[in-house]
C-alpha cells in the first residue's frame, strides 16, 4: 500500500485509515456526518495526494490535449482549468479529469487515483497513434495535493497567504510562493462549496496541512476523510469514475453532455465520431437522480426496477447528511416510466421518486 506524505499527520489526528485505490487513506476523523456538515457550514480540509498528475510538455501540447479532451481546450488560456473527459475510441470514458493550462506548451492533467497508471498509458498510446511530439510525464509521486473546501475556505487561505488569493476566479489558478515553497493554488473542488485545491511539492504537504489546522481553528475547520468527500459530491450529483462513468458508457448518458463538445468543429477528440453516431441513432440509457420514498438506502449495484422488471442499476447511493434523507443516482433504460420505479433492496421493492440533480442547493 502506498502512503501520502501526510500519512503520519492523519495517524496523529486519530483518523480511521482504510485502503483506497492502492493507498492508505483517512476515511474519517471525528465522524462522517460532522465532517460533511463542517464543509457545508465552515471549512474542511482533505488530503487528496493520492490523485494522479500527468504533464504534457512541448510545442504541440495544446493540440495533444485537445485530442484527449471531450471539452474544448482551445477556449482556455494560461492559468485556467477545465473539466473534461478522456474518451476511448468506442465513446466510453477512460477517466474524467481536469486540465490545467500552465502555458501554451505545458498542461497538467489531474486524474483519478485508481486510474493514474491506466491514464498515463492511454495518453502515451494516443501520443504514438497521432504522432504528437510533446513529452508525457507521470508526476504523481511529485505532488502533495490538499483540498480546502467550504464557505470559510477563502478566509482561511487569505489568512495564510494574503488577499490576492481571494481574487482567483472559479476554475482559475495561480502559481505562488508560500514560505519558500512554490505551489499551484486552483479555485476548484469536488464538494459544491467554494474552495481551493493546492498542489505542493510532495514533502511540503505536512507543513501546509498543520498550518491550515492552526489558522483554521477559529473558523471551525475540520480535517475530513474520503467518507464525506463522497457524500458531498453525491449531494451535488457529481459523477464518480467507476460509478456513473466507465469504459463502455457514453458520457452523454451519464449526464455530462455539457462537457462533450461534439458540435465544435475545432474540437476533434478521441471517441467523438462514435459519440456522435450514438447520439444520431439514439441513446439507450440515461442518468437519474432519486430519493427514497420507502425506508432504506439504495447502495451502488442495487437493481432499479419498473413493475419488478430490471430497467437499470444504482450507480451511487447514500444517506444525505445535509438533507437528512436517502438519495441516489442510477443509470436506467431511456424509455422507462419514471413515475413507477423502485429499487430492489435485499429482494424487497422500495419505491423511489425521481428528483432534479443537484440534490443539495447551495445556501
Amino acid at each position: 500500500m502506498k502512503k501520502t506524505a501526510l500519512y503520519e499527520n492523519h495517524k496523529n489526528s486519530g483518523a480511521k485509515i482504510v485502503e483506497f485505490a492502492g493507498w492508505m487513506m483517512p476515511v474519517e476523523y471525528e465522524g462522517l456526518r460532522q465532517e460533511h456538515l463542517a464543509v457545508r457550514s465552515s471549512v474542511g480540509i482533505f488530503d487528496v495526494s493520492h490523485m494522479g498528475e500527468v504533464e504534457i510538455v512541448g510545442k504541440d501540447a495544446r493540440e495533444f490535449s485537445q485530442k484527449l479532451s471531450s471539452n474544448n481546450i482551445n477556449k482556455i488560456v494560461s492559468n485556467q482549468a477545465q473539466y473534461g473527459l478522456l474518451c476511448n475510441h468506442g465513446g466510453g470514458v477512460v477517466d474524467d479529469v481536469i486540465f490545467y493550462m500552465l502555458s501554451d506548451d505545458h498542461f497538467l492533467i489531474c486524474v483519478n487515483a485508481a486510474n493514474t497508471d491506466k491514464d498515463y498509458e492511454w495518453i502515451i498510446k494516443i501520443k504514438k497513434e497521432f504522432g504528437f511530439e510533446s513529452e508525457v510525464i507521470n508526476r504523481g509521486s511529485d505532488y502533495s495535493q490538499i483540498a480546502v473546501q467550504g464557505p470559510n475556505a477563502v478566509s482561511l487561505l487569505v489568512k495564510m497567504m494574503g488577499n490576492e488569493i481571494s481574487s482567483i476566479k472559479r476554475f482559475r489558478f495561480e502559481k505562488i510562493d508560500w514560505n519558500g515553497v512554490g505551489i499551484i493554488i486552483a479555485r476548484t473542488g469536488y464538494t459544491g462549496e467554494d474552495g481551493y485545491e493546492v498542489f505542493l511539492p510532495w514533502d511540503g504537504g505536512p507543513v501546509f496541512w498543520e498550518e491550515l489546522i492552526k489558522q483554521g481553528e477559529v473558523l471551525g475547520l475540520k480535517e475530513c476523510g474520503l467518507g464525506c468527500r463522497d457524500t458531498l459530491r453525491l449531494e451535488m450529483g457529481y459523477p464518480l469514475y467507476g460509478n456513473e462513468l466507465n469504459d463502455i458508457t457514453n458520457p452523454v448518458e451519464s449526464g455530462l453532455a455539457y462537457f462533450v463538445k461534439s458540435n465544435d468543429k475545432d474540437n476533434e477528440f478521441v471517441g467523438k465520431e462514435e459519440i456522435v453516431k450514438q447520439l444520431k441513432y439514439g441513446l439507450e440509457k440515461k442518468l437519474i437522480g432519486f430519493t427514497m420514498v420507502d425506508p432504506g438506502i439504495a447502495r451502488k449495484g442495487y437493481k432499479l426496477t419498473e413493475d419488478e422488471k430490471v430497467i437499470g442499476i444504482v450507480s451511487s447511493g447514500t444517506h444525505s447528511p445535509s438533507l437528512n434523507r436517502s438519495i441516489g443516482m442510477g443509470l436506467v433504460n431511456i424509455n422507462c416510466d419514471e413515475n413507477n420505479l423502485s429499487v430492489d433492496i435485499r429482494n424487497k421493492y422500495r419505491k423511489i421518486e425521481i428528483v432534479d440533480i443537484p440534490f443539495y442547493k447551495k445556501q
